[in-house]
């Protein structure tokens, strides 16, 4: 189907539903056009050439075609009624029942505006009064092809008036089905964070608080009595000994039930840092991400910029533990989601910006495989349904920080990924 974009008529469109009195008004004098152009030009327009009450006449009824949104039953009426005048009152033999183009115009807007039980009833009714006067007082016999002309194009103007309703009520009932669905998405999401939550922490706290306080009874035992009883004293730090060793046991096999599968048993290295974001970034372009990096730094001692995965730790300096472990996992997600929605051929752009208090990560992609919606295809860094988004924003919100992700600025392609991470409050927690 060809769009409203493509044929340029995009923006008259958009002005027309911007000003609707300006829209009905085009169609009245559209009708009038035509109106008279029926009676004077017709095939039987030499012989019964219509007088200026007929013109007078038809500006009045198509005039109120210019209301017929704010009050469509009330417009109907009035068209009907100068119909219904000049087929009875006027004498014309025949008469000229041009006019009714305006009641049908507005039946029309009636059948699309009204409910479809009263539209129906509306449309039954004006249809037999229009053409039951017509088929009496008009042309003879009855079955005259402009009596019946009359009643198929009433019928049509109902017909055409339900369908435009029925299809109005489809298109809004799908768009509220998204958004319902939409908010039903979001809210799982956000439930199941708070239950995970909530699951992780009943269940450390069942396990590790029973030992941690034993450990901390014996150690103040231990230390109050070191100088004078130093027999016992060994003892208190040998059931701290156990009591820790018990803590670790089943800490770890709390941490093992909440695993998935497939992931290690057990750490064997240290967390990782921005230390090693040259590796992650040697990771990515060995499987065709292409990845430049970019850093920037507003201390006042150390180098202020630097490009490159590795010297932008150098410039980033030292970071709290918790900081630095979310930034690695946040630009791995970013640069994850890349590689998986971009398509052949992206590059991504990583920028880190240190400031006394915080640290600024932002990763961008040019999109290069990326289609947007007109094609059905998903932006890139669109989360599938997934939990990377979700699991980014709530490693920043830990932190007191923030995380956003979303299409490019200013209609560039790709998509943009944005994380603030405070540096105070991680030190302090």
């Amino acid at each position: 189907m060809t769009s409203l974009a493509t044929t340029g008529l995009a923006r008259p469109h958009r002005w027309l539903r911007a000003h609707p009195y300006a829209a009905d008004a085009a169609l009245a004098a559209a009708v009038l056009t035509i109106v008279l152009l029926g009676a004077y030009v017709g095939p039987h327009a030499s012989a019964h050439r219509p007088g200026p009450y007929f013109v007078v006449m038809s500006l009045f009824a198509c005039a109120g075609l210019v209301l017929r949104r704010p009050m469509p039953r009330a417009v109907l009426a009035f068209t009907c009624a100068f119909t219904l005048l000049e087929t009875v009152i006027t004498g014309d033999d025949p008469p000229h029942t041009q006019i009714a183009l305006a009641a049908v115009v507005a039946l029309y807007t009636v059948a699309a505006r009204t409910d479809r039980p009263t539209a129906w009833r509306i449309a039954a009714v004006t249809v037999a009064v229009l053409t039951g006067t017509v088929m009496f007082f008009g042309v003879r016999p009855w079955y005259a092809q402009e009596n019946l002309g009359l009643f198929a194009w009433t019928g049509m103007a109902a017909a055409a008036g339900d369908a435009v309703r029925s299809r109005r009520a489809f298109i809004a009932a799908i768009e509220e089905r998204a958004e319902r669905a939409e908010r039903t998405r979001e809210e799982e999401a956000r439930r199941r964070v708070a239950e995970e939550r909530l699951r992780i922490a009943r269940e450390l706290h069942d396990v590790v608080a029973h030992h941690i306080a034993l450990v901390n009874v014996q150690a103040g035992v231990a230390s109050h009595i070191m100088d004078s009883r130093p027999d016992q004293a060994k003892e208190a730090l040998a059931h701290v000994r156990e009591a820790s060793r018990s803590a670790l046991g089943e800490l770890r096999a709390t941490v093992g039930l909440l695993r998935q599968h497939g992931d290690p048993e057990a750490p064997t290295e240290p967390a990782p840092g921005l230390g090693v974001l040259d590796q992650l970034v040697d990771g990515f372009a060995r499987v065709g991400l292409r990845v430049d990096v970019a850093a920037a730094s507003t201390l006042p001692d150390g180098p202020a910029t630097a490009t490159g995965a590795a010297g932008a730790a150098d410039v980033v300096g030292p970071l709290p533990a918790a900081v630095d472990l979310a930034a690695y996992r946040v630009l791995q997600e970013a640069l994850t989601n890349v590689h998986k929605h971009a398509g052949p051929g992206a590059r991504a752009e990583v920028a880190l910006l240190r400031a006394p208090d915080s640290l600024l990560l932002t990763v961008l992609d040019d999109g290069a495989g990326r289609t947007d919606l007109t094609t059905g295809a998903a932006p890139a860094g669109a989360d599938h349904g997934g939990h990377g988004l979700i699991g980014m924003r709530e490693r920043a919100a830990a932190l007191g920080g923030s995380c956003e992700a979303g299409p490019r600025e200013r209609g560039a392609p790709g998509f943009r990924v944005r994380a603030s991470l405070p540096l105070r409050a991680a030190a302090g927690a």
